[in-house]
């Protein structure tokens, strides 16, 4: 197999290769920004809502996998016999709610890609205002709400706060925004969570070890079997070649690959292209099921999807941190 060309994304400003000099010029931009976020979390006032409300969140800009951790997570819940239904910001789209989305009626541009691709398997919903959906959810018989992140959002009071980790790339170069890619030191965001989920391979971190949270380690896995014949991978994710190596991994005839910003809006232009690509590897295109569902309805027909699905590796462990919530008389 011809070994995949991983295209090059550029330096990350928040790498620990940036400018030292950019960094430094950024330190009291970081610094306000942290002043900032400690004081709205300190002032808050949450909001109690009629129903359980578990929070998936994460203490990074950018992709962790978090969004496959809600599935889980939701689905879990549907087989404890709660009504469960994820709730999403709705990042990307143009309704701000609260509003349940329907895959038939709803596009990406309407609610934002996360939810839609969560609507495909269960009860998403989206609003700009969390308390405000999250009330409308409850009043709607909604008995469990995971949130698709919201652990820095504090208008609404948590039964759960579970924290998302990339064990490969857990803190970036380890300052907050813009200097890096914290929205908040490490340190203040594990003290407001219950445990942490550990994504994919990579040694203990020192941070959660110190905050004495229990840990449950995951990674993604494919939900299905990868498609035979030479591919074109691309994707618009926060770390595009983790789904790269996620499908080499899997025995997938890789010949090339393209990366795209988080959220990636594909234009005409970027479609051409890519089949253009493909077709000078003699390759069909594949791509994440977050990209497929921002496509075009003509190129979602002839451009596969490899879709992912969290995994625990302790099972009896996931089961322990969710149980506060899970169990009938909590709900």
């Amino acid at each position: 197999m011809k070994a995949p060309h991983f295209w090059s994304a550029g330096l990350d400003p928040h790498s620990r290769e940036a400018a030292p000099l950019t960094r430094l010029m950024l330190t009291p931009l970081a610094t306000l920004y942290t002043f900032g976020i400690r004081r709205k979390l300190a002032r808050a006032k949450p909001e109690a809502i009629p129903a359980r409300i578990v929070c998936i969140g994460n203490l990074t800009v950018g992709g962790v996998g978090k969004t496959p951790v809600v599935e889980a997570i939701r689905r879990r819940a549907l087989d404890a016999g709660l009504r469960a239904a994820s709730l999403s910001r709705g990042y990307g789209g143009k309704l701000e709610g609260p509003l349940k989305v329907d895959p038939a009626m709803h596009s990406s541009a309407d609610v934002g890609d996360e939810p839609l691709m969560l609507a495909a398997t269960g009860e998403a919903w989206i609003g700009k205002d969390r308390a405000e959906a999250a009330r409308a959810m409850a009043a709607d018989g909604v008995q469990l709400i995971v949130m698709d992140d919201g652990h820095q959002n504090p208008s609404v009071a948590k039964d759960l706060s579970l924290i998302v980790i990339d064990a490969a790339a857990p803190f970036g170069n380890g300052h907050v925004l813009p200097k890096g890619p914290l929205r908040e030191p490490v340190a203040d965001g594990l003290a407001r969570a219950d445990g942490v989920i550990l994504m994919g391979e990579g040694k203990e971190l020192t941070a959660v070890q110190k905050s004495h949270l229990p840990v449950v380690r995951a990674g993604l896995a494919p939900a299905g079997k990868v498609p035979e014949g030479p591919l074109v991978a691309f994707a618009g994710i926060g770390r595009p070649v983790k789904f790269f190596y996620s499908l080499t991994e899997a025995g997938a005839d890789l010949r090339d690959s393209v990366p795209y910003g988080d959220h990636h809006a594909y234009s005409a232009s970027d479609l051409k292209f890519l089949n253009d690509l493909a077709a000078s590897r003699g390759a069909r295109l594949i791509t994440t099921s977050k990209d497929h569902v921002r496509l075009p309805e003509e190129e979602r027909a002839r451009i596969l999807v490899f879709p992912v699905e969290a995994r625990f590796e302790d099972e009896a462990a996931l089961d322990a941190l969710l149980a506060p919530i899970l169990t009938p008389d909590k709900a």
